[in-house]
């Protein structure tokens, strides 16, 4: 079993690797593109909340709505695939036993130099340039995903379940 844990070790960064693919893909979009894609989510937030709330506007008054929250969609989508790359890279290396400080640097580190790599990439990406806001954004959001992952490994090992196994393992040990 232990052979077995060993050689599937390594795949827990499987995913990081498949969100770091992810990013760059969206990173290769074009500028008009990428916005393209942007704003029909933004215009369906508005429109489901349109819907939602019965507020009967036109789709002129749709498409002012929409635009006014474009940016923030984009900063948001910004954050959340930084999120989600943190939390790739946090778990596995919790696997690999790094915790506490080491882990938020490790991990912190990893995202902010991919998200400087990932920007410097769109500087060559038609109607795309580099962005200094853009990579701080991406650090907000990976951040907060690094904390959330500290918090979930510390509470799931510091149960009083948990505590009580790590007594009984730490006993059998010493005889």
């Amino acid at each position: 079993m232990k052979i077995l844990i060993t050689l599937l070790k390594p795949l827990s960064f499987l995913p990081a690797i498949l969100m770091m693919y992810l990013i760059f893909s969206f990173s290769a979009q074009t500028g008009e593109v990428s916005g393209e894609l942007s704003y029909k989510i933004s215009y369906q937030i508005v429109e489901t909340k349109n819907e939602v709330l019965n507020e009967n506007k036109s789709y002129d008054e749709l498409a002012v709505a929409a635009d006014g929250i474009h940016y923030y969609v984009r900063k948001a989508a910004h954050m959340t695939v930084y999120f989600l790359l943190a939390v790739a890279i946090s778990f596995p290396l919790y696997v690999y036993r790094v915790r506490g400080i080491w882990l938020m640097l490790l991990a912190g580190i990893v995202c902010v130099v991919f998200a400087g790599f990932d920007e410097y990439h769109q500087s060559f990406v038609a109607g795309r340039g580099p962005s200094i806001k853009d990579v701080g954004i991406d650090s907000i959001g990976a951040f907060i995903g690094i904390l959330l992952v500290q918090a979930f490994c510390w509470s799931t090992m510091h149960t009083p379940s948990a505590e009580r196994r790590k007594k009984r393992h730490h006993k059998s040990k010493r005889r």
